[in-house]
């Protein structure tokens, strides 16, 4: 569905009975406006889903270059560093930039949106895997649509666009590629008893991680009951609950693909809580490198992302020429770390 023009305020103030004037004063809220002429103003530009000219803002001095970044969370190590990179990127180039936290709550995410549309952001930056539903590609259809009309880009960053067709660019990492290499890093090692600790079915990023860890099990001849897909979401206490869960049934497993570090490191702990060691007992991988990853005990054998290129790229691909960047999709590589979280498996534990 092509994006509609843009609503002028002439289009307001018709809806609304009144002048362009009295529009203007009332949107702008430094002229005193009677109670019901304000009403009926606000309530005809949130009918037409109305936000004032960004564009004609900046010309009278009262607009800002000002990207927008749009995170779940910013306790995570990898959201902070695509934050990182879309300020560091964005001051470097002269631009401000703002951070919204939805705690996965569309609803916020939503708002977050139409607040920096209103606020005349140029950029709007969503960051981090979702679970692709219809009510997901029905919002970022109007996300893209909406800012478009209002002369700003939306960049989907690590997540999938709903639509090649909508004005939306898309950068992420090959999250697929990265969890195969790394899943056949351990199946060289000998592993063929591998769980995947961390799943979120339906969530884009985890779903790809899952594919990647499938197809190399695959590739190395092994049936598609190898797999072993825990579904315990990401995050330390993530980890270290399924994991704990996990020893307490007959396990036979060597080793353990965490959905992420985080869910490595609660892993971890909890085998070494059960007297187990790693990699003697068994050796453990995550995903994403963060900072930390090198400080575990051991130091963990894990995915390299881009966080911080990420959020880069996002901001210089959003700044191109629009007719560079329309419709761009943006695929950015992983490489292993290895450390020291890996051995061979036990003597008699290596066949499936």
């Amino acid at each position: 569905m092509a994006a509609k023009g843009r609503v002028t305020i002439r289009e307001v103030a018709e809806r609304a009975g009144v002048s362009v004037a009295t529009v203007s004063r009332v949107l702008s809220g430094n002229y005193p406006v009677p109670p019901a002429t304000r009403t009926r103003v606000l309530r005809a530009a949130r009918a037409l889903d109305y936000v004032a000219n960004a564009h004609a803002r900046a010309l009278v001095g009262g607009g800002r270059k000002m990207v927008a970044v749009v995170l779940r969370q910013v306790t995570s190590p990898f959201y902070a560093h695509v934050a990182e990179g879309v300020e560091a990127e964005a001051a470097e180039r002269g631009w401000l930039c703002l951070v919204g936290t939805t705690g996965g709550d569309p609803q916020r995410e939503m708002d977050f949106v139409q607040l920096m549309r209103e606020e005349g952001a140029r950029v709007v930056i969503l960051v981090g895997g979702v679970v692709e539903d219809d009510a997901y590609r029905e919002r970022v259809t109007h996300y893209a649509q909406a800012l478009d009309a209002a002369g700003a880009r939306l960049v989907l960053c690590g997540r999938p666009a709903p639509d090649p067709d909508i004005p939306a660019l898309v950068v992420e990492f090959d999250n697929e590629a990265g969890a195969h290499a790394i899943t056949s890093h351990l199946l060289s090692a000998g592993h063929r008893r591998i769980v995947f600790l961390g799943g979120l079915p339906g969530n884009t990023a985890l779903d790809a991680r899952v594919c990647g860890y499938r197809a190399a099990l695959a590739e190395h001849g092994l049936p598609p009951e190898a797999a072993q897909v825990i579904d315990c979401g990401l995050g330390r206490g993530a980890g270290h609950r399924a994991m704990t869960e996990l020893l307490k049934g007959d396990h036979d497993f060597t080793a353990v693909f965490a959905g992420d570090d985080m869910v490595a490191a609660g892993a971890i702990r909890a085998l070494a809580d059960a007297g187990l060691t790693v990699p003697g007992d068994v050796s453990v991988v995550g995903y994403n490198d963060i900072p930390l990853a090198e400080d575990f005990n051991p130091p963990l054998t894990t995915v390299r992302t881009p966080s911080e290129e990420l959020g880069r790229a996002a901001v210089r691909i959003a700044l191109r020429d629009p007719e560079q960047a329309a419709g761009a999709h943006h695929l950015l590589g992983t490489h292993i770390v290895v450390r020291d979280s890996v051995a061979a498996p036990p003597p008699g534990r290596d066949t499936f």
